[in-house]
């Protein structure tokens, strides 16, 4: 008790303004929708049967695009698991408050002997969830939190009420017993502030059981969840049930797809559980990745996307996106210009009934109005990323690619989604220009917040030049340098 007590002062200390509005009082069932984000952790763009797989058993997931809206063209805001989570917690270009294109500490990140805990989401970001709360929303998150590892970053303290977690970039599935102790605390799983519990099942489940409970227990007021799985992230692990239903696969592939089919049960378990409180009408469902699949890491498939977890390539950034809304939206429809996952935050806000035009410095579109065909064009004149001193942009159908060491490549990712084609020789004057847009883009961003003991990991580094062909099956690549060529 003595722990949380002084962990909330200086929470309160450091950003008083974050104790303003944030605990309105819960109101009672209106036209406020209930909103649920689902999303995976390392999955391929091809691995759900709505994106194309024959492979990949996702009834629930293919369920859910049929009865709503699939986006051809989401993307996250980077190529890794962080990074990506801090644009979609708040709205933004991470970059914007220094927030740098590296993993905080974690199970998975060697950056922590450097920096300890002080990498984390800056106190002075306001969450999805501190924003829904402002609407009287109850808000929860459950599994792969990420954000950073000390308390003052702890998700009860970033506008959450409950969290059943670990905080952490991964975990075992299974549950840590006496002779199998965390190598961190950031990866034990962790039941509101400071409660080490593990589950009885595995984890995917487990986390699937949560997140009902908690719709049954708010079905009579407006609530968020954030589900954030850490499926099918490595470690490769899976039960011998699941891995049953897949005789025809072999290797890490035969285990993602286990992993992949027991996440579609968690959710079919949330899903099922709207329904069986008649609350499915009007609850927005959002299902979608953090980054691109790292295959050679857990066999995942981004076909046809070129690159994987890590690059610039659509492989890397491009991930599956659906939002399901059925009292408000068309189902079974697809939306075909690019969207981002820090869209998510004001579309959430204005559908809670807030002005999103109030939101100050907020990088998201509302997607309603797009959606719907109220307005038209693209939702945004342009999308950024940026890895060190590589960067990217798309512009319309147009896709420019920075390098330090070589020239730019520019490609038609309408004409060539697979990125093989490059045309910057073919148009200097788009290079040039986009080159310009690029550079003033980064002096909207903050000084980078960790850059003194700043160390990138070669997990990232190395695989910014990997799977420049798009690979069809999951395969380990031996690559060598030529491949990059």
């Amino acid at each position: 008790m003595l722990r949380r007590a002084f962990a909330l002062l200086l929470m309160l200390a450091v950003t008083p303004a974050l104790a303003v509005g944030v605990h309105a009082h819960p109101q009672k069932r209106g036209d406020q929708p209930n909103i649920i984000l689902i999303f995976s952790d390392d999955a391929g763009y091809n691995d759900f049967g709505f994106q194309g797989s024959k492979e990949m058993k996702t009834p629930h997931l293919d369920a859910l695009a049929k009865r709503g809206v699939r986006f051809t063209q989401g993307y996250v805001t980077d190529p890794t698991c962080g990074p990506s989570r801090a644009g979609l917690m708040t709205g933004r270009y991470q970059q914007k408050f220094g927030y740098q294109e590296i993993n905080v500490p974690g199970y998975m990140s060697p950056n922590s002997k450097f920096l300890g805990d002080d990498m984390g989401l800056p106190l002075d970001q306001r969450t999805i969830a501190d924003r829904l709360k402002e609407r009287g929303y109850k808000t929860a998150v459950y599994g792969k939190w990420h954000l950073g590892n000390a308390d003052r970053f702890h998700p009860t303290f970033r506008g959450f009420d409950e969290f059943y977690g670990f905080r952490g970039g991964a975990r075992s599935f299974f549950p840590l017993g006496p002779n199998n102790r965390p190598q961190h605390h950031d990866n034990r799983m962790e039941r509101g502030f400071g409660q080490f519990e593990e589950p009885d099942k595995y984890v995917t489940d487990a986390l699937g059981d949560e997140a009902a409970d908690f719709i049954t227990r708010h079905k009579d007021e407006p609530f968020f969840i954030f589900l954030s799985f850490n499926a099918p992230h490595t470690p490769m692990e899976a039960t011998e049930e699941d891995l049953a239903q897949f005789p025809n696969l072999k290797g890490k592939r035969k285990i993602y797809a286990a992993m992949t089919l027991a996440m579609d049960r968690a959710t079919g378990n949330v899903l099922d559980t709207l329904k069986t409180h008649g609350l499915e009408d009007n609850t927005i469902v959002v299902f979608t990745n953090d980054n691109g699949g790292p295959t050679d890491k857990n066999g995942s498939v981004n076909w046809p996307l070129a690159g994987t977890k890590s690059n610039h390539l659509e492989g890397g950034l491009r991930v599956p996106f659906v939002i399901s809304w059925p009292a408000k939206l068309s189902k079974g429809a697809t939306f075909d210009r690019p969207v981002s996952t820090m869209d998510l935050l004001p579309s959430f806000f204005a559908a809670a009934g807030g002005d999103a035009s109030s939101l100050k410095n907020v990088d998201g579109k509302v997607l309603w109005p797009f959606i719907s065909g109220e307005k038209s064009g693209d939702p945004h004149d342009a999308l950024f990323w940026r890895k060190d001193v590589r960067a990217s942009m798309r512009e319309g159908d147009w896709k420019l690619i920075r390098f330090a060491d070589r020239p730019a490549e520019l490609y038609n990712v309408a004409n060539d989604i697979g990125e093989q084609n490059n045309l910057a020789d073919k148009y200097p004057d788009r290079v040039r220009s986009m080159f310009k847009q690029i550079h003033g883009w980064e002096l909207s961003q903050e000084r980078p917040l960790w850059t003194l003991a700043q160390r990138f990991e070669e997990y990232d580094t190395d695989r910014m030049d990997k799977y420049r062909v798009p690979n069809k099956d999951a395969v380990e690549w031996n690559w060598t340098p030529d491949q990059a060529q």
